[in-house]
């Protein structure tokens, strides 16, 4: 149990640098993606092309990928990648794209999976750094988290995160570390960031519209990474 891992990989950059953490540090690793309705569910389609694309060590210890629907979390939530609507900032000083309860869901969820699946580690992409400001993206949350689903269920799971203090140019960087440039160069043509789903732009960072502000946020990190190599 102990050298077993879940991933909650969504398909985008952020997870996929994750999901490579995680095959490096543990020897059975399986994977988790979630359909709530999402705008972008695009990036779900990319999950396998990423994971097929893995060198063989990694494959290696890759064991099966799971895809939960949770409709309920879209109906309920009223949002801008939810909903066909403009992002914007709301009157509460959070984007519009934030999707409330979502990554406590995930991770009930994903603890729930790893109960049965007798996997002690969750690998999240949860980051404080670059995140909107998403109060579900916070080091306090997940450490709450943490607690509350180990006293609920009884076990001794261990929720990591390891982009939680990077920024974006800085989780470029780990992924070169760990996979070389194959790796960067799997992420930028395999992956899926942008909120609107676009598929057809290429840029030097990946697809996207280039404009919503997870494209901002990859493509400046992105700039940064190469300026500092």
């Amino acid at each position: 149990m102990d050298d077993g891992a879940l991933v909650l990989f969504s398909g985008g950059q952020d997870s996929a640098t994750c999901l490579a953490w995680a095959l490096d540090r543990f020897g059975r690793v399986e994977t988790l993606g979630f359909d709530y309705g999402q705008r972008h569910r695009v990036e779900l389609q990319c999950r396998a092309v990423f994971r097929d694309g893995l060198e063989p060590g990694w494959r290696s210890k890759l064991g099966p990928d799971h895809t939960l629907s949770l409709d309920a979390l879209g109906a309920v939530s009223d949002t801008a990648l939810t909903r066909d609507t403009e992002i914007a900032m709301t009157e509460g000083g959070l984007p519009n794209t934030f999707v409330p309860g979502r990554n406590i869901v995930f991770l009930t969820f994903a603890a729930a999976l790893a109960y049965r699946r007798g996997l002690r580690h969750i690998v999240g992409g949860m980051c404080e750094t670059d995140f909107s400001g998403y109060p579900d993206c916070r080091d306090d949350t997940i450490k709450a988290l943490q607690v509350a689903l180990n006293l609920g269920m009884n076990r001794r799971f261990v929720l990591h995160t390891p982009l939680m203090w990077r920024d974006k140019a800085q989780t470029w960087q780990l992924a070169e570390q760990l996979g070389g440039t194959s790796l960067v160069s799997d992420i930028v043509e395999k992956t899926h960031t942008c909120y609107l789903g676009e598929r057809g732009a290429r840029h030097e960072w990946g697809y996207g519209c280039g404009t919503c502000p997870a494209c901002v946020l990859r493509a400046r990190g992105w700039m940064a990474y190469r300026s500092a190599r």
